[in-house]
């Protein structure tokens, strides 16, 4: 029998993917990324030589190490392991992915867990930032079994607290790394932010759709698609990103009025699928925009006050919910969100 290499397989918020421990792949990163390609059964639409989903949100993995940096517990490093195509890619970090890193180290014996909850600080090397994961650990080991439900995740599990530190302008350099609040790109106005996940906003309406169609239905306009993969590649070099014909940023979020009471509705291409649901960071950087007046959000968004505002950013599947912290001077002073994980299974998976 070949050897395997040791993995977990979790949910993470919305996500789902495989988790390992640095120590555990090839350091070399074309070696490690040609493993991961052959783990997930990629490229092939339906990944069925691998256990990846055939869908981006289920081709995800996860690389935990312990950090040697002061404060912080853990390193993690996010890779999108491409569907259908032979690429694995580092561009961009994942909030979903992160909910389930807490509870991985201290199981894995990188953390020490405390009774109760156990703070786990992870540094995001995708994005060169900081989070502060709160793990359920009663009685001194993790427990995944809560009362916390997140819409796209059928039934409960325990709450993942997720609190995020200086994550504006992680990847472009700035929060608006045009500094402009808007600008026209073929004619439509934009907003291009990153407060954590670079993320181009757009207006439903100026593509004559609602912003209420299916993940389905927008999949299938071609023509919207091409419009928006457009103006997403002229966005790249506009933030920093330089070209981004092969990148997985920045994400492309349709905007239009909330219809289930939340902050505002949104769709959002992770760039060439519409996503089931919406991504942490790119939720956080939505989040923000309906809060800066001047920009695309803010005219549809509902709006709300305080220093803590607990904003509902809706999705196809429901809502998913940014808790912004701002300052008395009404200045963004952090960021947080609660997701859920879940341990699927632990084991080997073989190449």
């Amino acid at each position: 029998m070949s050897s395997g290499i040791a993995c977990t397989w979790m949910r993470g918020g919305t996500s789902k993917g495989g988790f390992f421990l640095a120590t555990d792949l090839p350091q070399n990163t074309d070696e490690r990324d040609a493993l991961l390609l052959r783990v997930m059964g990629s490229p092939d639409a339906r990944q069925i030589d691998g256990m990846g989903g055939a869908d981006p949100l289920t081709s995800k993995v996860a690389i935990v190490s312990a950090s040697t940096r002061k404060d912080i517990d853990v390193d993690y490093l996010f890779l999108q392991v491409f569907v259908d195509e032979a690429r694995v890619s580092d561009a961009q970090g994942c909030g979903n992915m992160l909910a389930g890193v807490g509870g991985f180290a201290i199981e894995r014996g990188l953390v020490k867990p405390r009774d109760g909850r156990t703070p786990v600080s992870v540094y995001m090397e995708n994005s060169d930032s900081v989070a502060i994961a709160q793990v359920s650990t009663p009685n001194g080991r993790v427990d995944y079994k809560g009362d916390a439900a997140i819409d796209g995740v059928p039934g409960a599990a325990a709450p993942v607290h997720l609190a995020f530190k200086d994550i504006a302008g992680t990847t472009c350099g700035s929060l608006l790394p045009t500094g402009n609040l808007t600008d026209t790109i073929d004619d439509v106005t934009v907003t291009l932010i990153d407060n954590g996940m670079p993320t181009v906003l757009l207006l439903a309406s100026d593509f004559n759709i609602s912003g209420y169609e299916s993940r389905e239905e927008l999949d299938a306009n071609d023509n919207l698609k091409a419009k928006l993969e457009a103006i997403r590649l002229q966005a790249g070099p506009l933030m920093n990103l330089g070209d981004v014909t092969e990148k997985s940023v920045p994400k492309m979020t349709l905007l239009s009025p909330a219809i289930n009471d939340g902050a505002i509705m949104t769709r959002t291409f992770i760039p060439h699928r519409c996503h089931a649901t919406i991504g942490v960071f790119c939720a956080i950087s939505v989040a923000t925009a309906c809060a800066l007046e001047g920009t695309v959000a803010y005219p549809l968004a509902s709006k709300s006050q305080g220093t803590i505002r607990n904003l509902d950013i809706e999705h196809p599947l429901g809502a998913t919910t940014a808790v912004l912290e701002f300052t008395d001077n009404d200045e963004l002073a952090s960021a947080g969100m609660l997701r859920t994980a879940r341990k699927l299974f632990e084991g080997y998976v073989f190449t």
